[in-house]
């Protein structure tokens, strides 16, 4: 190892002798001076993350109008102003202004991400300066200070360590890596990755178990995590697919309205014979006809149904459109530890005997119960000196069992009280007289008990260094010849599954006192334990229903890569193609990283950038891509996916902050039921566009169809706002309420790029925009023949398009099956009760005085609605009819695969 490493010029603190880094950081282990201190205060500034600089109010509130969708919207309220409808004005203001003050609410809320990673800092640190150890606000740190370290202590800044004594990092929230991370001062290799650093301690990681002292090296946003914060606040959030779909459906259905009013007027002033003012009123009716006035409002509360659906599911949203995005999802990128697993060690498997199967280890987490497959007693002598060498203890409170001190240790109690093994009774037993602590150094925990049988060597450590000290291994009648080469065999057995594993060993001495490593030799191995953060029951479940549903499951995480191919394993993942390293994905360009990520599913050793990368070559592959995580680590690829899942109860606040949803029960089968709510949401959203566009189109068709004949208009613009306004309150909103249709997550994603219009879709609202259109013409003709009165005719043909929306509202529930059945018949009760809204609306439009003046509405006779009536069920009829030719037109295409979907299959 060279005595200096350097890349571009800058010290490589983790491979450099601790001598090189301090006389570069121009410190000693005495410390810094207090001029020196002030010097470099001034020089680096606080330890402590900077503001990101944040848009101001009007900036912000220009931003919630930039939706072409909304300025349709502000449209629309102005030409009804402009028509002295102020009422609908103002209906549409609010609508207008609500949407505005709830974007404002969630951009700043989506912006404190950073604030999160500031809250991860220590709030003071102790450190030696000029000789003497002082307790310091921990923003007053500066490279080159000493700053020491004991149990239970969050790292200031990050450190070189110079000494180190039985250390342990707790490092999850920053690499993934579960268990406690040995450290040392001795220098690693220039390319280790971040969780193999042992010769560093970083900001905002705990201190598990031992003592250190480290030199500082870099504080702030210089530090690792401040690395990560500034990779976070440089992650732009990307466009939800729903809003860049209604974004391109806005554009285009501007242009359409647009030209088709300009085309009218134009006809209407040069062949049709109207003034410039009819036709300029002419072609406002056309306009307000044809904007979906009341669809953004519909949408949005759509979106916010789903919100409080989603709550149900204990899946929180933090931004309005993700919750259809979830629907749209093709590739979940999930987090290991905490999200599939538990972030909670096990001791899993017991050998005791090199050459008999494994003892299996059941239960879950902490919790010191569950079963034990095999030879109890060999297990309890080994259970009994994990206890015994042990540091650690187990709490139980009202969120379950907990450990306080090292993840492993604590797996050892739990195993112990599996045994049956009561921890305060066997320690009162074997009181303690001595110790050598554990360190990296020698790689083992030594303890001397007393007891009734006497004096106790017991001791527990790294198997390939505590191998060579024992001499003896548990025969039928007693110790025998220890046979190092079988259990050398089960030991890579157990790693190459997955296991971390720790050896244990015995031997009788006499009472001395104390001890020390002249005594480790001539041991009795009692045997290996293998441990392992298993995956979540439910996690397996879930990761099932998504691979039926079509969507990709992929590990990302910075945890080993044999780790983390058994966790995949154990969750039904492929990993017959390996694990990807961090040092693989880091070398590989973006044309071969976007290959890897497709055809890979595990990735191990990931540091934060890797993730990100990951993410963003899912996403150049056309991906909707949903990553989940609970750490700082996770924070940046969380809030680049376009929906970032957070863990509710172990997860960080930066990872919550940076997330669009928040799991309340850190459950990955909850991801399962927010994709199907996304999905029904979805539908519903399309649900009330098919409904909302044709009824908009017939309305227009009718008076581009007057114009161009040249008769008066069948509906005046008036009569037109009603029917928008009525409808889509009454009747449109009930989609909203629609639940899931019988298969939904059996269908493969959606295309992410296929637009909110599909060719089916466009030909639904044609063909029902031409039957309405047909049908009220032809009423009107039939009726005017009749010598029937125009007013009459306008009513009767506002009544028929009512009527014809509500018919079909029922056909447009079910898209993807027939509605004539006994449960689309029945509709919900928000179905009927926006019908028996829409029904009473419409009557007193047609018979209540006050209305008839406002809108020159007359009396219909019974016999006459009777027709209007047989109209809609016609309606029903004819498209159901035509849903059902087309499914059998439709049949083979899917049988030899459907080009208008793209399933996803995992490898």
């Amino acid at each position: 190892m060279p005595q200096q490493a350097q890349a571009n010029g800058t010290l490589l603190w983790h491979a450099s002798d601790t001598e090189e880094v301090l006389a570069n950081l121009g410190s000693g282990p005495e410390g810094l001076s207090a001029l020196e201190i002030a010097t470099r205060l001034s020089r680096h500034g606080p330890n402590c993350l900077p503001e990101p600089p944040g848009r101001g109010l009007l900036a912000r509130l220009r931003g919630q109008f930039e939706n072409l969708l909304i300025l349709v919207l502000i449209a629309a309220g102005a030409v009804t102003a402009l028509l002295g409808h102020w009422m609908d004005s103002g209906v549409i203001l609010a609508v207008v202004v609500l949407n505005a003050a709830i974007g404002l609410w969630q951009e700043g809320r989506a912006e404190s991400a950073l604030a999160g990673v500031r809250r991860l800092l220590s709030d003071t640190a102790s450190v030696r300066r000029a000789g003497r150890r002082e307790s310091i606000p921990a923003t007053e740190l500066v490279p080159g200070d000493i700053v020491l370290l004991e149990p239970g202590d969050r790292v200031p800044a990050d450190l070189r360590l110079i000494e180190a004594r039985g250390m342990r990092a707790q490092e999850a929230a920053l690499t993934g890596e579960s268990a406690a991370v040995d450290k040392d001062a001795d220098p690693v290799p220039e390319d280790a990755p971040l969780g193999d650093r042992r010769s560093m301690a970083f900001s905002g990681t705990l201190v598990a178990s031992g003592r250190g002292t480290g030199v500082v090296v870099a504080t702030g946003p210089r530090s690792e995590i401040g690395r990560i914060g500034a990779l976070l606040g440089g992650v732009e959030p990307t466009a939800t697919p729903l809003l860049r779909q209604i974004d391109r459906f806005a554009r285009r259905l501007t242009t359409v309205i647009l030209g088709v009013c300009l085309l009218v007027f134009g006809y209407a002033v040069g062949f049709g014979g109207y003034s410039r003012e009819d036709a300029f009123f002419a072609m406002v009716g056309m306009a307000v006809a044809a904007i979906p006035e009341g669809l953004p409002a519909v949408i949005t509360i759509a979106l916010a149904l789903g919100v409080q659906r989603m709550a149900a599911r204990r899946a929180i949203v933090r931004r309005l459109p993700a919750v259809e995005t979830l629907g749209a999802v093709t590739v979940i990128c999930t987090d290991k530890t905490g999200t599939l697993t538990l972030n909670e060690m096990v001791v899993r498997r017991v050998v005791t005997d090199p050459n008999a199967p494994a003892v299996e280890i059941g239960g879950e987490g902490y919790a010191p119960n569950g079963e034990v497959e095999g030879n109890q007693a060999a297990v309890a002598a080994l259970a009994r000196t994990g206890l015994l060498c042990n540091d650690a203890h187990l709490r139980q409170d009202k969120s379950g069992w907990r450990v306080e001190g090292d993840p492993m240790e604590g797996a050892l109690l739990a195993l112990a009280g599996k045994i049956g093994l009561d921890a305060a009774t066997e320690r009162a037993a074997h009181p303690r007289l001595h110790e050598i602590p554990f360190d990296a150094a020698w790689s083992y925990m030594a303890v001397l008990t007393d007891g009734t049988g006497g004096a106790m060597l017991h001791v527990k450590g790294a198997p390939d260094r505590l191998l060579p000290y024992c001499a003896f291994q548990p025969g039928p009648d007693g110790a025998v010849p220890i046979d190092r080469e079988a259990w050398a065999a089960r030991i890579e057995a157990l790693a190459a599954s997955g296991h971390r594993v720790l050896a244990f060993a015995v031997k009788p001495v006499a009472a001395s006192g104390e001890i020390g490593h002249a005594d480790i030799g001539g041991l009795r191995l009692l045997g290996l334990a293998g441990f392992i953060d298993p995956a979540r029951p439910e996690a397996v479940a879930a990761a099932a229903d998504c691979r039926r549903a079509g969507i990709a499951v992929k590990m990302i995480t910075g945890d080993h890569a044999l780790t983390a191919l058994a966790v995949a394993a154990e969750l039904g993942l492929d990993t017959r193609g390996g694990a990807l390293t961090g040092r693989e994905i880091e070398a590989a360009k973006d044309a071969d990283l976007r290959r890897m990520a497709r055809e890979a599913n595990v990735f191990a050793r990931a540091a934060p950038e890797h993730k990100l990368r990951l993410v963003e070559a899912l996403q150049a592959e056309g991906h909707v891509v949903a990553m989940t995580g609970d750490g700082v680590n996770d924070a940046p690829a969380l809030k680049r996916a376009d929906a970032g899942i957070a863990m509710g109860i172990k997860g960080t606040e930066a990872a919550k902050e940076a997330a669009r949803v928040v799991l309340t029960d850190d459950n990955f089968a909850s991801i399962v039921a927010a994709v199907r709510e996304g999905r029904t949401i979805h539908d519903n959203i399309r649900k009330v566009i098919a409904w909302n566009l044709p009824t908009n189109g017939g309305e227009a068709l009718v008076i581009i169809l007057a114009i161009l004949i040249g008769l008066p208009l069948p509906i005046t613009p008036i009569q037109i706002l009603w029917i928008n306004m009525v409808t889509a309150v009454a009747l449109g909103l009930t989609l909203a309420f629609e639940p899931p249709e019988p298969g939904v997550m059996a269908r493969p994603p959606r295309r992410p790029g296929a637009a909110l219009l599909d060719a089916e879709m466009i030909w639904r609202v044609a063909l029902v925009s031409v039957l309405f259109g047909l049908a009220v013409f032809g009423l009107s003709a039939w009726v005017t023949a009749r010598g029937e009165t125009l007013a009459y005719a306008r009513t009767l043909s506002v009544d028929l398009l009512v009527v014809m929306e509500i018919f079909y509202l029922f056909s447009v529930r079910y898209l993807h099956m027939t509605s004539i059945t006994l449960t689309g018949l029945l509709g919900t009760r928000a179905v009927w009760f926006g019908v028996a809204l829409a029904v009473a609306s419409q009557l007193l439009f047609t018979y209540a005085p006050p209305l008839q003046a406002v809108f020159d509405s007359r009396p219909v006779a019974p016999a006459d609605g009777a027709v209007v009536l047989g109209m809609g069920v016609a309606l029903l009829l004819v498209l159901e009819a035509e849903k059902m030719l087309r499914r059998r037109w439709r049949a083979p295409a899917r049988l030899q695969g459907d080009p208008d979907s793209r399933r996803i299959r995992p490898r």
